[in-house]
């Protein structure tokens, strides 16, 4: 015949002392997790609403370039003629572009996941690092463009 069984003890304090650690782990495990996750979408958020207003910016100054050397253009019959509308139109269609992306903030950001505010994100980053070829060419033409003047205006006055 098998052995009775010995009745257990349980420490009971030990045991609640125990679960009340365990649960105490859990909870400021699932924090810290909670914390990062709000830290990283605060983050992006951030670097979207940066990256809109840089984006914003250099597309100000690439109207304003092209603005001034249209007008230097306009003057000057021997230069080149460009097309102005065509460059207008561009820089307009980016600023509507960046409109409708800001409007999306605006509206989803609050409710958006992680990964569509990153892919917001790499999409303004991309959109910034193709117009910034084009406005160092710019800022090229423009410097050849002012240095062809000062040589027209040197050899008027001659």
């Amino acid at each position: 015949m098998p052995a009775p069984c010995e009745p257990c003890h349980v420490n009971l304090p030990l045991t609640l002392g125990a679960l009340a650690l365990l649960a105490l782990v859990a909870a400021a495990a699932w924090a810290l997790t909670s914390r990062r996750w709000q830290n990283r979408r605060a983050a992006g958020l951030q670097q979207l609403l940066d990256l809109a207003d840089r984006l914003e910016a250099d597309l100000k100054s690439c109207r304003a370039g092209l603005q001034q050397a249209h007008a230097v253009m306009a003057i000057n019959p021997d230069l080149p003629a460009a097309s102005e509308q065509d460059a207008r139109h561009a820089v307009d269609a980016g600023l509507q572009a960046l409109l409708r992306q800001r409007i999306w903030i605006r509206d989803h950001a609050a409710s958006a996941s992680q990964h569509e505010l990153d892919e917001a994100v790499a999409t303004m980053r991309a959109s910034r690092d193709r117009l910034q070829p084009l406005l160092h060419a710019l800022n090229a033409a423009q410097r050849d463009l002012d240095s062809a003047m000062r040589e027209h205006i040197h050899r008027d006055a001659e």
